[in-house]
């Protein structure tokens, strides 16, 4: 019988995406909140609270019975659970990369809204840069072998790697060109890991969700800006 956990997360891709991937990978089930569920789990009193936390993501491994907050903490217990990771230092690294990206790409998630001198300086100087970072990383780590850390298959550097570039890629308009033009392995790489069946499902699963990335004034703030910097073509 699979695993069985519960994401208390807001119902958007976003960070929860590098849950579901890892998940999905292993064969686990889970089960998700809604906003409204999602919202009172959150604002309830600190006493009455199952676990201490402040923000989402938290997860529940039913299992064990064990509740953990923090992205970075949740998918290093789920890596090692799996055995999903070659080289702790190296992939709690990436997901440090992936949350100091979410960060700068949702600005402070949402402290301030993109204007277009801001944004044109992300896409053109800091998200490149972030971009040479991590290809460069994956080319050396995929030199002998498929996957990150030297291993034969699939494991946390990957799924997480996949999660911040192929949602970025999926879901915001044009950002797949950005990638592709700095990091063509790593969008390559990306691109192999979201095929695999596991993760397709997941991401069949947001094709029709009103929420493309993060939800809220901030996507729609990141919208803005991507369709000013690369207007829609207008029909024939």
């Amino acid at each position: 019988m699979p695993d069985h956990y519960k994401l208390y997360y807001w119902p958007i891709p976003f960070r929860g995406h590098f849950i579901r991937y890892v998940l999905a990978h292993v064969g686990a089930t889970w089960e998700e909140t809604g906003f409204s569920e999602m919202g009172q789990f959150k604002n309830q009193p600190l006493e009455d609270k199952p676990y201490p936390f402040l923000a989402p993501p938290v997860l529940y491994d039913q299992g064990n019975d064990k509740y953990l907050g923090q992205l970075a903490a949740i998918l290093m217990y789920l890596g090692r659970k799996y055995d999903l990771v070659g080289d702790q230092d190296e992939a709690l690294r990436i997901i440090n990369d992936a949350l100091d990206i979410l960060l700068e790409i949702t600005r402070m998630h949402g402290a301030q809204m993109w204007d277009e001198q801001s944004w044109e300086a992300f896409v053109t100087t800091r998200l490149p840069a972030w971009l040479a970072i991590h290809e460069r990383w994956l080319s050396e780590q995929t030199a002998s072998s498929p996957f990150a850390h030297g291993r034969a298959k699939t494991g946390l550097s990957d799924l997480v790697l996949t999660a911040l570039w192929h949602t970025m890629a999926d879901k915001l308009p044009n950002m797949r060109d950005v990638i592709t033009q700095h990091a063509p392995t790593l969008m390559a790489h990306a691109d192999t890991v979201a095929e695999t069946p596991e993760i397709s499902a997941v991401r069949k699963d947001w094709e029709t969700s009103a929420t493309l990335y993060c939800a809220g004034q901030i996507e729609a703030s990141i919208l803005e800006m991507l369709n000013k910097r690369n207007p829609p073509h207008e029909p024939l």
